[in-house]
């Protein structure tokens, strides 16, 4: 992996090109994006920044979450998928809210996580975003682009969180995340637009496959080839 100092170079270079980086979930409290966090799971922020308007009216806080008829839940959170499964996940965090911290969300992993529906992710989001706690959530585009990059090694968003966490100072904690989510939205995707990279130069992925798939082209064996003849042509004797 890179060292501390080419991670911080690299965070820092992707905040230029994805300025003022943030989630894209929209939210008015930590309640707020707790729960809009929690839909966003397989589905995209922009579903559920349709929904939550209507939802927030309907249940502005944990105690009113924690009142509501499951049926009339899942009616309203049903585009987003799984919904389910997820109105089942608001309901229990909402009420273990009121039970255990007052219908306040604790500023705190250990407590968040122990929330039904609320795993690492979910509660680096809303530590990170709305409760000013150093958070680095790590979702597929970070462990993608992290990978890729060089910065950090392995699948598992838990250590692929501790590497990152351990070679960036706590203030670049969320913004690592950000800027590394929308980079994958809009630059390093599954297929990747190289091209408008802004720190390929840095990028393992780039140097050690793109590159050498493009040296392996017809084109570019073409290109050599006649790199090779014009040399020989301008070489006397030969």
């Amino acid at each position: 992996m890179k060292s501390p100092e080419a991670t911080r170079r690299v965070v820092e270079t992707l905040a230029v090109q994805h300025p003022n980086a943030d989630t894209e979930l929209h939210y008015r409290n930590a309640f707020e994006l707790l729960v809009a966090t929690i839909l966003s799971a397989q589905s995209t922020d922009a579903r559920v920044n349709m929904v939550t308007p209507a939802l927030f009216k309907k249940y502005p806080d944990a105690r009113a979450l924690a009142r509501a008829r499951q049926s009339a839940l899942e009616k309203q959170i049903v585009s987003t998928g799984f919904f389910r499964q997820k109105s089942k996940a608001l309901l229990g965090m909402s009420q273990a809210l009121i039970a255990e911290h007052g219908g306040q969300v604790p500023a705190d992993m250990e407590a968040l996580t122990r929330l039904p529906g609320v795993g690492r992710k979910t509660a680096n989001v809303v530590l990170g975003h709305a409760l000013g706690v150093p958070g680095l959530p790590v979702d597929r585009h970070v462990l993608r682009v992290s990978n890729r990059i060089g910065i950090a090694e392995g699948d598992d968003p838990e250590k692929v969180e501790a590497q990152l966490c351990a070679a960036l100072p706590e203030e670049m904690w969320t913004l690592a995340s950000d800027v590394q989510i929308l980079h994958g939205r809009r630059i390093c995707r599954p297929k990747p637009l190289c091209s408008d990279c802004s720190i390929r130069d840095d990028c393992d992925f780039y140097e050690h496959v793109v590159m050498k798939d493009a040296a392996r082209t017809p084109t570019a064996k073409k290109t050599r080839a006649k790199s090779r003849d014009a040399r020989r042509v301008r070489t006397p004797g030969r």
